[in-house]
């Protein structure tokens, strides 16, 4: 089955807001990846609006929904205060109805997300927002390293799909590098133990036109989330050609 390329659209909007107005625009940029056959558009909001704005999520959400085939990812922290008009994850939900709601345990002063929930610690916080994010027809995602452990808690919480948290295998990755080949056997056998608990995988978090190919192998993956690297090979050869690059390895 051909994997899901979901189009994180957060470094467009981090260029546009060093500057006043909407220029570049997150819906056009989202629309040009939509055309160019992206399976889906992600987005992250932050409290401090640092990159995605609730109003770039209302619009995104009108996007996709133009594009049937298409889904639409709202990411974040379900544990995150509202904060300005940024009115806190499960109200942007609630007024868009993404597709998928993938759940980070991401703080408000990272620079990004680094790390996978620990359901030894989380799960009984997760589970009403799980429960109020099933009620809303919305899958859920949760954030995760490659942890069997934390997959089976995972498993215990009801989720449809777990991302698997890839920046340690992009940080080794290399195409002679030993270590490198063994932290991706450790995420496909991570993968593989989801597949046994009926969990459906996505990944994401620096991945890229280099490592992309081999971890696109690990069996059953579902979905990819990229915008960082795609973002910057969208400098290099044009948005719509960067998406096409992308999709040649997922399908």
């Amino acid at each position: 089955m051909p994997i899901a390329l979901s189009v994180n659209l957060n470094k467009i909007a981090l260029i546009r807001n060093s500057r006043e107005g909407n220029y570049p625009s997150v819906v056009e940029f989202g629309r040009i990846a939509l055309e160019a056959g992206a399976d889906g558009l992600t987005v992250h909001p932050r409290p401090d609006q640092r990159h995605i704005r609730p109003t770039d999520v209302t619009a995104l959400a009108s996007l996709v929904s133009e594009y049937p085939n298409c889904e639409f990812n709202i990411e974040g922290n379900p544990f995150a205060e509202p904060q300005g008009s940024y009115p806190g994850l499960l109200e942007l939900v609630k007024e868009t109805s993404p597709h998928q709601c993938t759940l980070v345990p991401d703080s408000n002063d990272q620079l990004t997300s680094d790390h996978g929930f620990d359901l030894s610690k989380d799960a009984n916080r997760l589970l009403p927002i799980i429960e109020e994010l099933h009620e809303m027809g919305v899958r859920v995602s949760l954030f995760m390293d490659p942890d069997p452990d934390q997959i089976a808690r995972a498993k215990a919480l009801g989720v449809a799909r777990i991302e698997l948290y890839t920046g340690p295998y992009a940080a080794q990755w290399s195409a002679d590098n030993d270590s490198s080949d063994t932290l991706y056997t450790r995420y496909r056998q991570a993968a593989e133990f989801a597949g046994e608990q009926g969990i459906e995988v996505n990944a994401g978090h620096d991945l890229n036109l280099e490592n992309l190919p081999q971890f696109a192998t690990i069996p059953g993956l579902k979905e990819v989330s990229i915008g960082h690297a795609l973002t910057v090979d969208a400098l290099r050869f044009g948005m719509r050609p960067a998406v096409e690059r992308y999709l040649t390895i997922c399908r």
